[in-house]
């Protein structure tokens, strides 16, 4: 026990005696830090104050030569300044002087118009005692014209302008009628032409309702069925048929599109076939199109020697029967073309039979005149040219074939036959009721025709003629000359424009005659 007492005295005391010696070295190695930190911080402190030294002396300097620049700029632009106001004060000099000098011409020039007011001054009050004395004579003189002439001044002056305008219209009807003459003998002819093939192949707004054809469906659904599978069922019909398929917002129905009337027949019937059958594919489309179109050419055959057989023509081409028979799917102005036909020869007969002429070669003509309206949308020209030269082809008689051509005019009438198919023509496609027409509207449209024109001034009798196609104003000579008559058709043509609706278009003719008669004793 007491060796461990000591051994623990022994261990105490060395540890005390270890701390003392770490403090004792510890406490030495501060003080060195210590004084390595004071040589520093005088180090530092000696470098801060060179630098200081030097940054001042650099400022000194940055200040010293900003100065020098600040003055050496002050000096240039104070010398600039002293240079400007020389030349303006010089300036000013001139312009001074150069005022003095305008001031010396404005009083000169003041003194020269005080001189010019006074002389215009006293010719003002010349000017106007002359005025005075001519508004007197002025005065004094139409009452000795007005004396004289027994009128005032106001009826002179109405005379007067009267004259003028009568004098104005007088040259205007002579050079529109000098217009007019050269501008017919030049060009009436290729007028007519033109006119008549733009007529003919026109296919405008008027003629939509005309070249489509609409039918019916059983059901909405059937649209689809029609169209089919990306479209193939309609492009089959519309290749099979030469038509345009219309399918829109209309309900239950598909309109039928084209300018010939066979193929909108042979495409209406084929649709109505596949919707009543309900098998509708490609296959059978073309098969249906097919029994369609020999359905068609037998209707158009059978019509064509129908027509011959009811007015006992024999003996005619085979092509020109088709074509007679194709008239029946044609109209115009919704007249079917086929009936007209067959009323035409009718017509023709019975007035050849009345001027004891040969009745066939008439009925024939009267047939055959409208034979290019089957052919027309094919064909370049007028159905007049197209139909004698189908005539002349297929081996009928010269006379035939120049009454077709020149039924409306476009060829000269060097037979009775070409008058009696233009009149028959004319009967036919003008009566009452032929052409969507009412009879009261007729007859009230006559009525109007002549109306308008007996109201204008100088017209004895106003007549409407060709079913109200050409209106002839009989004028009194001794109020209406030639260039009036002019002008007075012209008035008319454009009153009865624009207060009338018509077909076509109205013949306007003014006529004026001059009788002499005397008696022989």
């Amino acid at each position: 026990m007491a060796v461990y007492v000591s051994i623990i005295v022994a261990v105490v005391l060395a540890m005390a005696a270890g701390l003392g010696i770490g403090y004792v070295f510890r406490r030495k190695v501060a003080e060195k830090e210590m004084e390595g930190a004071v040589h520093e911080s005088r180090k530092v402190v000696a470098e801060a104050v060179k630098e200081s030294e030097l940054l001042k002396k650099e400022a000194v300097l940055q200040a010293k030569d900003i100065v020098y620049r600040a003055k050496s700029e002050f000096e240039q632009e104070t010398a600039e300044r002293k240079k400007e106001l020389q030349g303006l004060e010089k300036r000013l000099l001139a312009k001074e002087e150069s005022l003095d000098r305008r001031s010396d011409n404005l009083d000169n020039k003041e003194s020269e118009q005080q001189r010019r007011e006074q002389s215009l001054g006293d010719r003002e009050r010349n000017l106007k005692e002359r005025e005075t004395e001519y508004e007197e004579l002025l005065v004094r003189e139409k009452e000795s014209l007005e004396r004289i002439a027994g009128m005032t001044a106001e009826q002179a002056r109405e005379t007067l302008k009267q004259m003028m305008v009568d004098e104005a219209r007088h040259e205007a009807a002579k050079r529109i009628k000098q217009v007019e003459d050269e501008a017919r003998a030049e060009a009436e002819k290729k007028a007519v032409e033109i006119i008549g093939q733009a007529v003919q192949r026109y296919a405008g707004d008027y003629a939509t309702e005309r070249t489509v054809s609409v039918v019916n469906l059983p059901g909405e659904e059937m649209k689809g069925r029609i169209i089919g599978r990306e479209g193939r069922n309609i492009r089959a019909i519309e290749a099979a048929t030469g038509v345009d398929l219309i399918i829109d917002d209309t309900p239950e129905a598909v309109i039928v599109s084209s300018f010939d009337p066979v193929r909108r027949e042979i495409a209406s019937q084929t649709l109505s076939r596949l919707i009543a059958d309900g098998r509708i594919h490609p296959a059978r489309i073309e098969e249906i199109v097919e029994r369609v179109k020999t359905e068609i050419d037998q209707s158009i055959k059978e019509a064509g020697e129908k027509a011959i057989f009811d007015l006992d023509l024999h003996g005619m081409h085979p092509e020109l029967i088709r074509l007679v028979g194709k008239l029946k799917y044609r109209t115009s102005y919704t007249q079917n073309i086929y009936e007209h036909s067959v009323e035409v020869a009718f017509i023709c007969g019975m007035m050849a039979a009345e001027l004891n002429l040969p009745l066939k070669p008439a009925r024939r003509a009267g047939l055959l005149h409208d034979i290019g309206k089957a052919v027309d949308h094919e064909v370049e020209g007028s159905h007049a040219a197209i139909g004698a030269d189908l005539a002349r082809r297929y081996g009928e008689n010269p006379e035939i074939v120049h009454a077709i051509e020149a039924h409306h005019g476009e060829v000269e009438y060097n037979q009775v036959l070409d008058v009696l198919v233009q009149a028959a023509d004319a009967l036919s496609g003008a009566r009452p009721g032929a052409r969507k027409e009412m009879l009261d509207a007729y007859i009230k449209r006559l009525e109007a025709l002549e109306t308008i024109g007996n109201a204008f001034k100088g017209v004895e009798k106003t007549y409407a003629i060709q079913a109200g196609r050409e209106v002839r104003v009989m004028v009194k000579n001794e109020q209406v000359n030639d260039e009036e008559a002019v002008m007075l058709s012209q008035d008319i043509a454009k009153r009865i424009e624009k207060e009338l609706t018509y077909p076509g278009q109205i013949k306007v003719t003014v006529i004026r005659e001059t009788r002499a008669v005397d008696y022989a004793k």
